[in-house]
């Protein structure tokens, strides 16, 4: 079983088969060693709760962790006014939806071939109080090697940040993938670029800090405003539209 043909298929697939608003891209795929060092580390950079892939499958070796970018007009709906757009919003809750069938169905098929998984949430898996996941998508995701953070706090890949981040854990031993070399973020390459601060007009975003606290608080008041779509506690202003928000910028 190829499990990159797999994800892109379902991802392909997906929406005709639910019918869903949000229009995705291909999705990218890349694999990390259950066993990398750089695992233990984010108990370090994250949280002591963080859990390594071994405490939550006891015999796991690989680590699937996938991007799946939204198609452009969904982050170009997102920049004007100070809530997100409905089409952000919408997004965000069907992505998390397709991001839950997906791991479900991979660990199924799995499974087909005797192999065990560990299906992670795509989201809301971290303490309310300090805003820590103990298993964070993004951190998984830069360990694997699809891509590294910018100044937005975002993992930013060679297909851009807007999109959402699914990761899986498996005893199955699958080659781990390089981490990329170029760094994808403009400030961190030159300093010219400052984009995301700027389209930050809550002031949680700075150069060199992040309120968790006051982005999650607007995060909640665009949860409430779309509540009639199901829980939508995002933002996204930071991610659009900048030039990482589709593709590498750095030439």
């Amino acid at each position: 079983m190829n499990i990159s043909d797999v994800i892109k298929e379902f991802v392909e697939t997906y929406k005709p088969q639910n019918k869903t608003k949000t229009d995705w891209e291909e999705p990218l795929i890349a694999f990390a060693s259950a066993h990398d060092p750089l695992f233990l580390k984010l108990k370090t950079v994250i949280s002591e709760t963080h859990s390594l892939p071994t405490e939550l499958l006891k015999d796991a070796e690989t680590v699937i962790s996938y991007f799946i970018p939204f198609k452009k007009e969904i982050p170009l709906s997102n920049v004007n006014g100070q809530n997100c757009s409905e089409e952000w919003a919408i997004a965000y809750i069907e992505t998390n939806k397709l991001i839950s069938d997906l791991n479900e169905f991979l660990s199924e098929e799995l499974e087909k071939q005797k192999f065990k998984s560990v299906i992670l949430p795509p989201t809301h898996n971290f303490d309310e109080q300090e805003l820590i996941s103990d298993w964070s998508h993004k951190h998984v995701a830069f360990v694997a090697g699809l891509g590294n953070f910018g100044v937005h706090h975002m993992l930013i890949t060679e297909r851009g940040c807007c999109g959402r981040l699914g990761s899986l854990i498996t005893n199955a031993k699958i080659t781990p993938t390089k981490r990329p070399q170029k760094e994808f973020c403009l400030y961190k390459h030159n300093e010219t670029c400052k984009q995301c601060v700027e389209n930050c007009i809550f002031n949680a975003l700075k150069i060199d800090s992040f309120d968790r606290h006051r982005c999650y608080e607007v995060c909640l008041s665009n949860a409430d405003l779309y509540s009639k779509f199901g829980l939508a506690d995002v933002c996204g202003k930071c991610v659009c539209v900048v030039p990482c928000s589709f593709n590498d910028p750095v030439k």
